[in-house]
């Protein structure tokens, strides 16, 4: 996994840079000498999860590759004011270039990664597991799913390429439940495709009919009642897992849990979170 986020890392960065660099960061050049060196700490301001340390480390040495960081708090920390998640020292322009970039992609997973262990932490003991969903923000999404992971929550899956997920409109545009199954499994047939196959449903008359046709691996209840949920989880009896989704907050989630739900997806842990806060400070 984390290969992969490094490679995606080394491409966000230089587009980072081109972005908020371009020629050059003339506030830094025009004021701090080319080989100075200095310390900054990562100063944690409100309480949470802390995430992105590992980006934030591969940031500063794409920014200064001689960079030392003395570590003391890891991803998935539970934190609070007055904490200090690291010490880094480099080169002080560089320093001052990546600055806001780490803090801004810290602030957001540390954010994502706090509202997501409230939703496991709200789950308790339950062996349903808490899902993100696609709602995440274009080109940083590795991000974001990254820090739910942190969370101690899972994600449901990368972009549209690796899961069919058959949707309210795929099925409406295909001409209905069985259809869109039906035409489905014929397309990763013919394309030698092995992907696991997601039917969203919209009431118990759909999950019936996605029973009845089958060959499909989870069936997404969205926007159930509890009691639709359960008795969709009786009909559903193990043969398929099983994920509730649609107006799931911390307040519900505990109780759509205990409807006997595999999964639960909530869009909120990625499109409603409020940045932690963090800080750079000097050292001196």
């Amino acid at each position: 996994m984390f290969k992969v986020i490094v490679m995606t890392i080394e491409q966000f960065v230089k587009l980072c840079k081109e972005e908020d660099i371009k020629d050059g960061d003339h506030s830094a050049l025009a004021c701090i000498p080319e080989n100075e060196v200095d310390k900054a700490k990562l100063l944690v301001k409100a309480d949470g999860i802390i995430a992105g340390i590992e980006v934030a480390k591969a940031l500063f040495k794409e920014f200064d590759p001689n960079v030392e960081i003395e570590q003391l708090l890891n991803d998935g920390d539970r934190v609070k004011y007055g904490d200090i998640a690291f010490y880094v020292v480099c080169n002080s322009r560089a320093l001052l270039s990546a600055e806001r970039l780490v803090l801004n992609v810290m602030q957001r997973m540390s954010a994502i990664a706090t509202k997501t262990r409230d939703f496991v932490d709200a789950v308790g003991e339950l062996s349903t597991k808490v899902l993100d969903t696609r709602k995440t923000t274009p080109l940083i999404r590795f991000l974001e799913k990254q820090a739910v992971k942190i969370g101690g929550g899972e994600n449901h899956r990368m972009g549209l390429y690796d899961m069919i997920m058959l949707k309210d409109n795929h099925i409406d545009f295909a001409g209905g439940v069985k259809q869109a199954i039906q035409k489905t499994k014929a397309y990763l047939k013919a394309n030698d495709l092995n992907l696991k196959i997601e039917v969203e449903t919209r009431n118990l008359n759909e999950v019936r009919m996605v029973l009845e046709e089958g060959g499909i691996h989870r069936i997404m209840l969205d926007n159930f009642s509890y009691d639709e949920i359960r008795e969709a989880v009786k009909l559903i009896d193990g043969k398929y897992e099983t994920e509730a989704s649609g107006g799931i907050n911390l307040d519900t989630v505990r109780v759509f849990a205990e409807c006997g739900v595999d999964y639960v997806s909530v869009g909120a842990l990625t499109h409603s979170v409020y940045n932690m806060d963090l800080s750079l400070k000097a050292v001196k």
